[in-house]
């Protein structure tokens, strides 16, 4: 499987932005989709997950209530809406697939497929 991410940009402290990532090859039921961010010096950290045949999602706190993760199956794709971005949301933006436990959704390690990172720019 294959991952093109795409949508990233600068924006002002407030507004919104929809990151996509497009999946090419076989995805599997039981495949989670998730999204990552990294910021300058600091560590790749997890943003949010669907599971690719049920829908559930997870998020981490830092962006609960303010973030959406979907997936739309018959474009293979996943989007992550992204509403009253903060400074603090500036990273490089990197989608993730694999066969996940879901409860190991918000660990990188079982994550085999990544696509290029996305660069978001929340300006002040």
């Amino acid at each position: 499987v294959q991952l093109q991410a795409s949508g990233g940009g600068l924006v002002q402290a407030g507004g919104s932005l929809r990151l996509s990532c497009a999946a090419s090859g076989r995805t599997f039921s039981n495949y989670v989709m998730a999204w990552f961010r990294q910021a300058p010096g600091k560590e790749r950290e997890f943003v949010a997950a669907i599971r690719w045949s049920g829908g559930n999602t997870a998020y981490a706190d830092s962006v609960k209530g303010r973030f959406t993760i979907s997936r739309e199956k018959d474009k293979n794709t996943v989007y992550l809406q992204m509403n009253s971005l903060k400074p603090e949301d500036t990273a490089v933006y990197y989608c993730a697939g694999g066969l996940v436990i879901w409860g190991l959704v918000r660990s990188s390690n079982g994550y085999g497929n990544w696509g290029q990172g996305t660069l978001v720019t929340v300006s002040s």
